[in-house]
């Protein structure tokens, strides 16, 4: 079994794909690969080569950060061991080419693929969590959003999941009780969406006009006036909880306001995606 170091400044995980894809050419090689991680210091350069050495290996690495790359390789060479850099001539390629540097920075590659999939969880979460749905976790969820239909509960939780939270949203509907557990969770998660029954109406009247009308009193500016009320007076006798005004505000707005609320920012930042 032939010994491979992998010397990275990240997982390791890029190395690893190359060199089983190199090694499919090679029938009947068996390796044993032996991972130096995050790497990102010449002491940590040292100790890899000094193991290398020890069991007659080969160095496959993918260091960013240039200093310690020609350090691997000067103490590669030094040591009589081999060391393939599969990082180097690529950055140093699209350099030139893209007329610009590389940002060295160690990691990234899979801090932006742990960003892409926790961005994919919380959307899953919000939903999963949606318009009432799975009302038992709501304990699971760091933002909570009450209101009556047409409060932007849905699009609110869509944006904010996007931005690394997980959201869920309870429907208020008129005289019927909200789930139990709300008296249970954090007061500082939740957030009461509320807006004018003027404004309120008009909107339903225009979803309305969608649906055919065939939504009953839906739209009704009576009904939604009692709704509202009966939405204003459930979140009125739970003071610790944070009503938001919606009427006639963008759905950023409405974030910005929760967020700043909340009182902090993404604790993991995702990076925007475009």
């Amino acid at each position: 079994m032939y010994p491979v170091v992998i010397v990275s400044d990240g997982t390791g995980h890029t190395a690893q794909l190359a060199l089983k894809a190199a090694l499919t050419q090679f029938s009947g090689v068996e390796t044993k690969i032996i991972f130096h991680k995050e790497v990102r210091t010449k002491q940590q350069v040292y100790n890899a080569v000094n193991e290398a050495k020890k069991v007659n290996a080969i160095i496959v690495h993918t260091l960013v950060q240039e200093k310690i790359r020609n350090a691997l390789i000067i103490e590669g060479r030094n040591n009589d061991v081999v060391t393939i850099d599969l990082m180097g001539p690529l950055l140093s390629r699209l350099s030139y080419q893209l007329a610009n540097a590389p940002s060295e920075k160690p990691g990234l590659f899979h801090q932006l693929n742990k960003e892409y999939f926790n961005r994919i969880d919380t959307m899953q979460f919000a939903f999963n969590h949606d318009d009432g749905l799975r009302d038992h976790e709501l304990h699971k969820a760091e933002i909570i959003l009450l209101g009556v239909s047409r409060t932007f509960k849905t699009p609110l939780s869509i944006y904010l999941a996007f931005k690394g939270w997980f959201v869920a949203n309870v429907p208020i509907i008129y005289e019927i009780k909200p789930p139990a557990n709300l008296l249970n969770l954090l007061p500082e998660n939740i957030f009461c969406l509320t807006t004018s029954p003027h404004h309120l109406s008009a909107l339903r009247k225009f979803r309305e006009e969608h649906l055919g009308k065939q939504t009953g009193n839906y739209a009704s500016y009576d009904y939604v006036k009692r709704e509202v009320a009966y939405a204003n007076n459930y979140f009125s006798i739970h003071p610790k909880w944070s009503i938001i005004k919606v009427t006639s505000k963008p759905i950023e707005e409405i974030a910005s306001e929760i967020l700043a609320i909340r009182g902090e920012n993404k604790r993991h930042p995702l990076i925007e995606i475009n």
